[in-house]
Order: C-alpha cells, then sequence, then structure tokens
C-alpha cells in the first residue's frame, strides 16, 4: 500500500494539522511515514505546503515527484492548482471551493475550478459552509480531512478518528468533538459527491 499526498493552503488554515493528524493514524497502524513541509512566509496567509508519504514498504524520499501523487488535499483552490503537476494521472484533488484572495489578480474561480476538473477526478465543495453546519467556521480543515479520507489507502475512518482524538485531546472533549463531527460531515459529503462509501 502507498499513499503520496500533497496538502496545500494557506497559514493559519490548519493544513499542518491534517498532515500531523494523518501522520499519527499512519504511526498507529505501523506504516511508514516520510513528510517534507513549506512555510511561505511563516505567517498567516503565506503558501503552505506538505509532502505526506504512507506507505507498508519502507520510503527512500520524503518528496513526491512530479506525476505520482495519489491526492492534492487543498483549503486553497489555487493553491490546489499550483501543484496539480504533482497529480498522477489517476489520482484524486479534494478542496475548497472558497478562495483565500491574498494577492492582487487573483484569478475568477470558475477558471480555476475548469482547469481543476480537467484532471478528471476532482471532489469541490464549501468546506467553510459544511464546518459552519456542524462545528465552527474554525473546523474547515477537518471538513478537507474527512473528504479526503475516502482516497487514502492503508487508513481507516477509524484510524484518523483516534489521530484526531490523540491531537486535539489536550484541548478538552468539546473541541474533540467539535472536530470528529467536522470530520465525519466532510467524509460524508465526499461520499455524496463521489457515490464511494
Amino acid at each position: 500500500m502507498k499513499s503520496d499526498i500533497i496538502l496545500a493552503g494557506v497559514g493559519g488554515q490548519g493544513i499542518l494539522s491534517i498532515a500531523t493528524i494523518l501522520g499519527c493514524a499512519a504511526l498507529n497502524e505501523g506504516l511508514y511515514l516520510k513528510q517534507a513541509e513549506v512555510h511561505g512566509m511563516s505567517q498567516r496567509g503565506g503558501d503552505v505546503q506538505s509532502n505526506l508519504r504512507l506507505s507498508s514498504n519502507p520510503i527512500s524520499s520524503d518528496l513526491i515527484p512530479l506525476g505520482a501523487g495519489d491526492l492534492i488535499v487543498s483549503l486553497e483552490p489555487m493553491e490546489a492548482l499550483r501543484y496539480l503537476p504533482y497529480l498522477s494521472k489517476d489520482g484524486w484533488i479534494v478542496t475548497n471551493t472558497v478562495p483565500f484572495i491574498n494577492i492582487p489578480e487573483y484569478p475568477e474561480m470558475e477558471t480555476i475550478m475548469e482547469d481543476l476538473n480537467k484532471a478528471g477526478n476532482v471532489v469541490a465543495f464549501d468546506m467553510e459552509e459544511v464546518a459552519k453546519e456542524v462545528a465552527g467556521p474554525r473546523s474547515s480543515n477537518m471538513v478537507l480531512l474527512g473528504a479526503c479520507s475516502l482516497f487514502i489507502d492503508g487508513l481507516k475512518e477509524e484510524d484518523i478518528e483516534t489521530g484526531i482524538r490523540e491531537i486535539f485531546g489536550r484541548k478538552g472533549e468539546t473541541i474533540v468533538e467539535s472536530n470528529l463531527k467536522a470530520f465525519r460531515a466532510g467524509r460524508e459529503r465526499a461520499k455524496a459527491i463521489t457515490g464511494r462509501s
């Protein structure tokens, strides 16, 4: 089993929390794991990207080669587009449809979605809206985690939920339950979009 995942977004969205939870879940499952992170501007609004490689066999490199990614996971649609060259022909893109406009001349969302849809396997929806419905606006990253969890080989739903409990446990049961609700809602939305179970 192998899953090469590119996590992308901007600072403050909680992308690295997703990487931490998936890493925790993978280690609990006895999988090999390599991760490389890039923090643009090291502040809120800067580019944040992580290569996360999970495998049942040893992994030699922490970087995902061009055209080899199984999954692009993004809370910012233009950031998903930025890493499209890394996606394999059978790979999936899971992205939020709400832009974080942090540059002048940000492209039209229609253009971004057209380019993303050319890749073929895309799950895109307003994750902030789903988060507000079930937990709170700050949990949109957990909605994203739930949506992308359908496409990660080697990790079961309960593995990731255990990771959420471990990472957020020190913040109290209310925070844990809120994040679990957001995770489950994102997973259900992705199932509805793709017909996967």
